[in-house]
């Protein structure tokens, strides 16, 4: 155990630099932290303009275990939650119990003040697909090999991004441009993809013969899984998270077109899953048979793909216009 830090700032400050956080995870984790610390103190968070600039309230980090925080808590938390979205609100308190948790762990406190405050239900899958020009745009970013493999490999198969960042460079069949993975249960299914992610594909295994396909940039820390370590670079596998991060950190000004670049930092980018939902969506505009989503998306049952039978603008524009009477008539 070490020393505890004199104020919460400090602790936030101790807790992102030895807790393993990726630096570009940081950047989210002090500004979620920041937040907590308001409600710590026993006051509401701002939200909206008043938000930049806000210094949390100077309070030490023992103050967590006052025993009566939790009602306060509790009671300032739901208020946040009624002006935030439930996405917002439930990464809020993941960090949080995160960094409470290995604060416990050093003995700088004793006591989670958020146990009784549940996560916000799930909202409704409105995942909406990228118009084909955001998706031609995307290819255009100025991205690692890494990156635009990754991103490749996501939208050609219609994959899941836990499917793709799970394979090992032998489970390829570059020759037939498809990859062997395996589904719930343990039994295998297949992957396929097109010339784009095949010219890729190559540059990014530079010549291994095994292991993770997608591999982060450092060698693996100590303790990670042999199954997650390059044995011939002593790279670990790229993680869900990263990716996530790397993505949407990448397509903030795709994501916001009217944007001002001097504002990339308060921006939303798109999320992995949206590449999976476009691809099939583009799909089923271009009339592919459900059998084929069906085995495309490796869904059990056709009312999966509900979410992604939903014709974009540009899509319902392409169909009225074919059907103009005017134009038909003049064809």
């Amino acid at each position: 155990m070490s020393a505890a830090p004199a104020t919460y700032t400090a602790a936030v400050d101790r807790y992102l630099t030895g807790a393993g956080i990726a630096k570009s995870s940081a950047r989210i984790y002090r500004i979620s932290l920041t937040t907590w610390g308001w409600m710590f103190a026993g006051e509401r968070a701002p939200t909206g303009p008043a938000r930049r600039g806000a210094k949390p309230p100077l309070i030490p980090i023992d103050a967590i275990d006052n025993p009566m925080l939790p009602e306060v808590l509790a009671e300032l938390a739901a208020a946040r939650a009624d002006e935030m979205d439930g996405d917002t609100v439930n990464r809020e308190l993941s960090i949080a119990r995160k960094a409470i948790g290995w604060w416990q762990r050093q003995g700088w406190i004793a006591c989670d003040p958020t146990i009784g405050i549940e996560r916000r239900p799930a909202p409704p899958d409105r995942t909406k697909a990228l118009s084909e020009n955001q998706i031609a745009a995307l290819w255009h970013l100025d991205v690692a090999l890494r990156e635009k493999t990754l991103w490749k490999m996501l939208y050609e198969p219609a994959a899941r991004a836990e499917e793709i960042l799970c394979l090992d460079v032998e489970d390829l069949h570059p020759g037939d441009k498809r990859g062997r993975t395996l589904a719930k249960g343990g039994a295998t299914e297949w992957i396929h993809w097109q010339s784009g992610a095949a010219q890729l594909l190559p540059r990014l295994i530079a010549g291994r013969s095994r292991g993770p396909l997608f591999l982060t940039g450092r060698k693996a820390p100590v303790g990670t899984p042999t199954l997650d370590v390059c044995p011939e670079t002593g790279r670990a596998r790229l993680s869900y998270r990263r990716a996530e991060e790397i993505f949407e950190e990448h397509t903030r000004l795709l994501a916001n077109p009217l944007a001002s670049p001097e504002d990339i930092e308060d921006l939303d980018g798109w999320t992995l899953h949206r590449l999976r939902h476009s691809a099939l969506t583009h799909d089923a505009e271009g009339g592919t048979s459900t059998p084929m989503l069906l085995a495309r998306s490796r869904h059990a049952s056709v009312r999966s793909l509900e979410r992604y039978a939903r014709p974009g603008v540009d899509a319902v524009a392409r169909h009225v216009a074919e059907r103009d009477p005017a134009v038909r008539h003049r064809r």
